[in-house]
């Protein structure tokens, strides 16, 4: 089986999925590590340099073309799901799992990230929280289409495999 695990920056796509993967005894793939070896340079240095369409393109055809294990567990992009049609392959393909919190709760956790987000720099308090809300309510309705949705808050991998298997 497949599962593919979706949500806004920040919500613990990559952290989650690793250790779902561990737990089930399945592949873990981070997309976005896949796309910056099939590019040769990192997300930002391709953005930068192309633009967002051609990321997009980009991020979509390394989706669609991976090689991937029978049983894999694949963190996306943040914005991954909200673009071609990507969420409905990706449901096709397998599972899609929505680890959903709120602006606010994202908004703490990338200002307290070891890892600087690009698209964020210099944004802080209130203005981030207005950034990611907006941003929400633009990506919802294709989140939303998950096969299954968990609140991010408390995660644990039995609740996460919970959600799998209902």
């Amino acid at each position: 089986m497949k599962i593919f695990i979706i949500g806004f920056m920040g919500c613990g796509k990559t952290t989650w999925g690793r250790k779902l993967a561990a737990h089930l005894g399945y592949d873990f793939i981070d997309l976005d590590h896949a796309l910056e070896e099939k590019a040769g340079m990192s997300i930002a240095e391709y953005f930068s340099g192309f633009g967002e369409d051609a990321f997009r393109a980009l991020e979509s055809s390394t989706l669609k073309e991976y090689a991937y294990p029978e049983n894999t567990v694949i963190s996306t992009g943040g914005g991954l799901p909200c673009f071609f049609d990507n969420m409905q392959w990706m449901n096709a393909n397998g599972q899609t799992l929505y680890i959903q919190l709120s602006p606010k709760t994202l908004a703490e956790r990338l200002e307290n990230a070891r890892v600087p987000r690009p698209v964020l720099q210099g944004k802080k308090g209130d203005e981030l929280v207005a950034f990611i809300t907006e941003k929400l309510n633009e990506r919802e309705s294709y989140y939303e289409q998950a096969t299954h949705i968990i609140d991010g808050i408390n995660l644990s991998v039995e609740r996460l495999e919970a959600a799998l298997n209902s």
